[in-house]
């Protein structure tokens, strides 16, 4: 341990620099207003200044003048989001809202089932036939809500890697770079809420999958503690895998963690219920939280130098609202070993019933891995689950001296498109740059990934916020703060590049 930081009124973020872009116009113009959040929203509905069909057919503009660029979305159903607006608008000139986010425009990850349509998981082995008359619990929830179903967002096959690209849909782009990666696996929702399409987005998170893209998007993401967010049918993952929220900022996905933690009884691993909204304390501060600060896990990971000097930054200004700042590295060593065996099992099981001919369908990287997995041992599996458990107990022992811990969410920021791992790295798994995210997956703590700045080149950086088990409402506290101090958030992105009309963008 070191000593503490020092406190500091230095700003927290850096503001993404102007870029020329021609076909999409910059955001805060006439023809390109910034993203606006479902809290702001909700508020214009209330007071009659605007009605949920205006904010579809925003978010629907959005998606048609940048899709050909990103590629967020596997189906965008503009009739059927327009109906439901119609439908939300006529309850609140009624002055009977149907819920917490009637009239929201959301997302829904292409892993988590929508009645209505096909769930893909980004394979060209699920074919579109139904029926699919059954939405996941999270999506149940948003839809007693009354959110405003926009359409699926893009995934990596069956969600296997920390990049978005697939068999079926070809690579997400990043908003504020085509020629780089969204992240992933959650990529296209993270895109999408970055570019005005849709204030909420519903994603999944086995090893970093809403937290990687929040990061290279420059939005907000929460990875819930398992089973807050219940979860049907269960993942192939197994307790690795959760369901939660990208959003604009931390209150929004209080917000929406009130509506999509509802139980479920379909999930038998699923948490008791809530004991109040995870928005009752959100303006509580920092003051008096003990945080530790680990900028490399204990010098196990290079972090690029404009990452560690942006999350500094952030950590700095946590010192400044009066939380007592330790450097400090939890117990660990890369559990990436054990994460591989469960990860790379679950694959394996995914594709189990798959016969030769589906298989040849399957993503080059899915295949090997499914292969390696399908050669690990019972003892081999239950080895990984013993490393697993001492993780968790050190990091339980961890959170006895400490509230929260802070860490860059990713070392690098976005690399090029359609790649597992940015070239010349050395690494040949997604694992390799993501080793600040999928160790919270194995011990199920819930995890933030919060936007402080920008490198050079005007790509996101993320600072992760790590709570003990259960502290999902904290790790929302402390984000909010950074965001109240005017140290997170960036500007939202435009293009720099210019497509020609009709110019592939997909791999």
């Amino acid at each position: 341990m070191t000593d503490r930081i020092a406190p500091t009124d230095t700003e927290g973020h850096a503001a993404a620099p102007s870029l020329p872009g021609a076909q999409i116009p910059a955001p805060g113009t006439e023809a390109r207003p910034a993203p606006v959040t479902a809290t702001a929203l909700l508020a214009a509905y209330r007071a009659g200044t605007l009605s949920p069909v205006d904010a579809t057919r925003d978010a629907l503009a959005r998606i048609e003048a940048t899709e050909p660029l990103v590629n967020a979305f596997v189906r965008v159903d503009g009739e059927a989001a327009l109906a439901q607006a119609e439908e939300s608008a006529r309850r609140w000139e009624r002055g009977e809202p149907a819920g917490l986010l009637d009239g929201v425009p959301v997302t829904v990850k292409d892993i988590l089932l929508q009645r209505g349509g096909p769930t893909f998981k980004g394979s060209r082995t699920i074919r579109a036939g139904g029926p699919w008359e059954e939405d996941a619990p999270s999506v149940a929830r948003l839809r007693e809500h009354g959110a405003v179903f926009l359409g699926k967002t893009t995934t990596p096959e069956f969600g296997w890697k920390g990049v978005t690209d697939s068999p079926l849909s070809g690579a997400t782009r990043n908003p504020y770079d085509p020629a780089l990666t969204s992240g992933g696996s959650s990529g296209g929702g993270a895109a999408a809420v970055a570019l005005g399409a849709g204030p909420l987005a519903l994603g999944t998170d086995g090893g970093g999958s809403v937290r990687i893209p929040a990061a290279f998007c420059g939005v907000f993401a929460l990875k819930p503690t398992y089973g807050r967010v219940p979860l049907y049918p269960a993942s192939a993952f197994g307790t690795l895998a959760h369901v939660g929220p990208m959003t604009l900022d931390a209150r929004d996905a209080a917000l929406m963690m009130d509506v999509i933690s509802g139980s479920d009884a379909r999930d038998w691993s699923q948490l008791g219920p809530v004991a109040e909204s995870f928005r009752a304390g959100l303006d509580e501060g920092v003051r008096g939280l003990r945080v530790a600060y680990s900028p490399t896990l204990g010098g196990q990971v290079a972090v690029d130098p404009a990452v560690a000097a942006a999350v500094r930054t952030g950590v700095e200004r946590l010192a400044a609202l009066g939380a007592w700042v330790s450097e400090d590295d939890p117990d660990f060593t890369d559990p990436v070993e054990a994460f591989h065996t469960l990860w790379f099992s679950g694959a394996a099981r995914v594709v189990q019933p798959l016969g030769p001919e589906a298989r040849a369908l399957l993503d080059p990287g899915l295949r090997e891995i499914c292969g390696q997995g399908a050669r690990y041992s019972a003892l081999d599996y239950l080895a990984a689950v013993d490393t697993r458990m001492e993780l968790g107990r050190r990091m339980g022992r961890f959170h006895e001296r400490y509230d929260l811990l802070v860490t860059p969410t990713l070392p690098i920021t976005a690399f090029e498109a359609g790649l597992e791992a940015p070239k010349g790295s050395g690494h040949r798994r997604w694992t390799g740059w993501t080793p600040f995210t999928y160790p919270f997956n194995l011990t199920q703590q819930p995890a933030a990934s919060v936007p402080v700045g920008t490198d050079a080149r005007g790509l996101p950086v993320g600072l992760q916020i790590v709570g003990p088990r259960h502290a999902d409402a904290l790790v929302l506290r402390a984000a909010h703060a950074l965001y109240t101090a005017g140290a997170a958030g960036i500007a939202p992105p435009h293009s720099d590049r210019a497509y020609a009309p009709g110019e592939p963008v997909t791999p």
